[in-house]
């Protein structure tokens, strides 16, 4: 791949590409958030909430896979442009729903368009993601500086989406929100399209399909260990905590679930926000200083390490508690927020390798290759969250984080020397 304009401003470029993502994840935030808690609030079971999602995530191994390709072929700036603009096609979809419809039509509904909404997350996703290789300066520890601060500002501003998305379904409902956030995404995409700076790489038609998949070990590793940490994330985070939280905060009256909505948006948020704000700061927390990424592959293996005990003591004192103590509800709070700070830095470490192991002239097929793997990770814990939920509470749902952190700190051992 090669750039337009070689003369172009990188920064400039970079700062462009930050902002779409940026109005992208909002949307995307608050659209997880308004799905799960206006479902819910039809009657919807933990598990058929985890279905509405599956396809997003589906979706998003596939399109990764080739998205890359799309990248290399078409160009940055055209994926980029495509996620938006699907974004948009997604939620004027999701608006056309019609409460009469039967629970089986609907979730098949629902499913269809956040499939289409997963679809456009990674193209925008890997688009951003491969600029940022392309567009950092060399040395000094700029790509892991540049990538942090594009990660983490991203899940700053989808941690406010989810806040949005909960208070938009409690003040204007469900249909009103959808077409406004549509309308927002749409000029955002013109100004996009507009104002974008020449300078991100142009296609090549020599690039093919099959390039896709890896042949470097460490990326193979690497991919592992990300799928595996990402469904220790969303195992709870999908569906298990939210609903549970809204069991012991809602009365059952329509105004005691407006509050939840907000209490339960609200602290989506904030956790979001916080992981965000660790990952926007992992260089200097960490105290990067050159691009070797030796040094950062074995501080992601200790990250792993660490991980893996939170949500197993957690869900210990889940089962010691038997109920909905008010303690329980502290402790899961507190124990939940540095399972973030840990999961944040070792998030942001597989972000830096992923581009710092890449080849240049394959950045994008390597990162598409590596966030199919991170989207395996999300459809295993959407689908196991559900599950587990409504199998064992959230409890179950603790445990098996616990074995998946695990298994994410053995495949990092094996890229470690």
């Amino acid at each position: 791949m090669t750039p337009t304009t070689p003369s172009a401003n990188p920064l400039r470029a970079y700062m462009a590409v930050t902002a779409a993502y940026w109005a992208f994840m909002l949307s995307d935030g608050a659209l997880r958030m308004l799905v799960l808690l206006h479902f819910h609030g039809l009657g919807f079971s933990a598990l058929q909430l985890a279905w509405l999602f599956l396809l997003y995530e589906i979706a998003g191994i596939v399109t990764n896979l080739t998205a890359g390709w799309l990248a290399a072929r078409f160009g940055l700036a055209s994926t980029l442009y495509a996620g938006l603009g699907l974004q948009i096609v997604a939620l004027t979809a999701l608006a056309q729903l019609d409460p009469a419809w039967s629970v089986g039509l609907s979730v098949v509904y629902v499913m269809a368009v956040q499939g289409a909404s997963g679809v456009a997350k990674d193209l925008a996703k890997m688009s951003s993601k491969s600029a940022v290789k392309l567009l950092a300066p060399k040395g000094d520890g700029a790509l892991f500086r540049w990538v942090a601060v594009l990660t983490g500002s991203k899940n700053a501003v989808k941690g406010l989406g989810f806040f949005l998305g909960a208070a938009l379904l409690a003040l204007a409902g469900f249909e009103a929100s959808l077409w406004a956030m549509a309308a927002i995404l749409g000029a955002i995409l013109l100004g996009v399209v507009l104002f974008l700076p020449k300078g991100l790489p142009t296609g090549r038609k020599s690039a093919k399909l099959t390039h896709v998949w890896s042949k470097d070990a460490r990326i193979n590793q690497l991919s592992l260990a990300r799928m595996f940490l990402f469904g220790a994330r969303d195992v709870w985070f999908v569906v298990g905590l939210p609903i549970y939280f809204k069991a012991i905060l809602s009365d059952g009256t329509a105004a005691g679930d407006r509050m939840a909505f907000f209490l339960v948006g609200g602290f989506m948020a904030v956790w979001i926000m916080l992981y965000g704000a660790v990952q926007g700061t992992a260089p200097r927390l960490l105290r990067a200083r050159s691009d070797d990424p030796a040094p950062a592959a074995r501080q992601a293996t200790w990250a792993a390490a660490i991980l893996a005990p939170i949500p197993a003591l957690l869900a210990l004192a889940a089962l010691i508690a038997g109920g909905a103590e008010t303690w329980l509800t502290v402790t899961l709070v507190l124990g939940l927020l540095a399972f973030g700070f840990v999961f944040a830095l070792n998030s942001a470490l597989h972000s830096y390798l992923i581009l710092a192991l890449s080849a240049h002239e394959r950045v994008t097929m390597d990162v598409g290759f590596y966030y199919m793997a991170n989207a395996a990770g999300r459809l295993l814990g959407t689908l196991l969250s559900g599950l587990s939920y409504q199998i064992g509470g959230l409890p179950l749902c603790l445990v098996t984080s616990a074995a998946m952190a695990g298994a994410s700190w053995l495949a990092m051992r094996r890229l470690t020397p």
